[in-house]
């Protein structure tokens, strides 16, 4: 499948890589029939209290009157926890992009779109009267400052890379708080604990607990082959270590998603290990196989020739919540038991 490059939102904070690409491939199933997570997205919403909620976001302390109900979401990872949640985005940024890139809780594809996720549109979002706004904040001040003339804001970062796992859960309860979905928070987030669990007993049994692992997305343009590393402070290095492995690149990652740049010459560094990767394709095919392929320098890499190069399904979203987290274990777990 030919991808195009779709921009991320804070691309700039990650790694000076703003111009480069995030990508996947897609579904346009509905909740019910894709949950990654093994929980019910179907009227998983909890009873909302009948007064006010108060939550905490990066910004400080906001109540609002009631619980949120219509909701607007700006990033991808945020509208994969509310859909978790239960609660179904009013309007989203980029509604194609989502469903292309994310497909462990898709959306409806009739959703408004209001669009994009470092630009949204003012216009459209006051048009739809939203209860609450929830963004990152790799969205500029300035902007928040003007969503909230429109509605209340809830801004959380991306990820944390000195707690990725914490900042998630931390994410997923805090939504839960401002929808009044607490209830399902916690049964999704012991879903997850639970997924982990399964994991480890998973690689454990594949005789890989205590072993090097990496984690790795690439792009081809232009002949060229750009490479990220997924850093312990990442998302997915830090689920692989939670599964009992060793994360193996553990330098430059950015102090948000943990991310750190490299090419095939730094891929020597590596020694043995579980390379794990999913190709973000764009016009030029999967970077690791075709881009690199012919490549003297992969062709020595010791897990190239050990043949314990992995490709993991595209679609999953490496800044996601439970349901992303879930699609990602369950991917290792069919990659190191085949």
């Amino acid at each position: 499948m030919t991808r195009t490059r779709v921009p991320f939102a804070g691309a700039a904070a990650l790694l000076a890589a703003g111009a480069l690409a995030l990508a996947g491939c897609g579904t346009t199933e509905s909740p019910e029939e894709t949950n990654a997570g093994g929980g019910d997205t179907d009227g998983a919403t909890s009873a909302a209290p009948a007064g006010p909620v108060t939550y905490t976001d990066e910004r400080g302390e906001h109540t609002l009157d009631a619980p949120a109900e219509d909701v607007v979401a700006l990033e991808w990872g945020l509208t994969e926890n509310l859909l978790a949640l239960g609660v179904e985005p009013i309007g989203q940024a980029d509604v194609k992009g989502y469903n292309t890139w994310n497909t462990s809780a898709p959306l409806d594809p009739d959703t408004e779109d209001v669009g994009m996720r470092g630009e949204p549109s003012l216009s459209a979002i006051t048009a739809l009267e939203p209860d609450l706004i929830v963004t990152t904040t790799d969205v500029p001040a300035n902007v928040i400052d003007q969503l909230e003339e429109i509605a209340p804001v809830l801004a959380m970062r991306g990820s944390a890379s000195e707690d990725p796992l914490g900042y998630m859960r931390k994410t997923v309860e805090t939504l839960a708080v401002a929808t009044g979905t607490e209830d399902r928070a916690e049964e999704l987030l012991a879903e997850f604990d639970a997924k982990l669990e399964e994991g480890r007993r998973a690689v454990e049994e594949a005789g890989l607990a205590g072993e090097p692992f990496v984690m790795a997305d690439g792009w081809l343009s232009g002949g060229t082959v750009s490479i990220r590393m997924y850093t312990p402070g990442s998302f997915f290095g830090a689920i692989g270590e939670e599964l009992g492995m060793v994360n193996a690149w553990t330098e430059g990652g950015d102090p948000d998603y943990g991310l750190a740049q490299t090419d095939v010459e730094g891929l020597t560094e590596i020694g043995p290990a579980q390379f794990f990767y999913i190709a973000n394709d764009t016009e030029g095919g999967d970077a690791f196989t075709e881009g690199l392929g012919d490549n003297p320098i992969w062709q020595q890499l010791p897990f190239v020739q050990e043949g314990t190069v992995h490709r993991l399904p595209d679609g999953i979203w490496m800044f996601g919540g439970p349901l992303s987290a879930a699609a990602y274990i369950d991917a290792i777990v069919e990659a190191i038991s085949g």
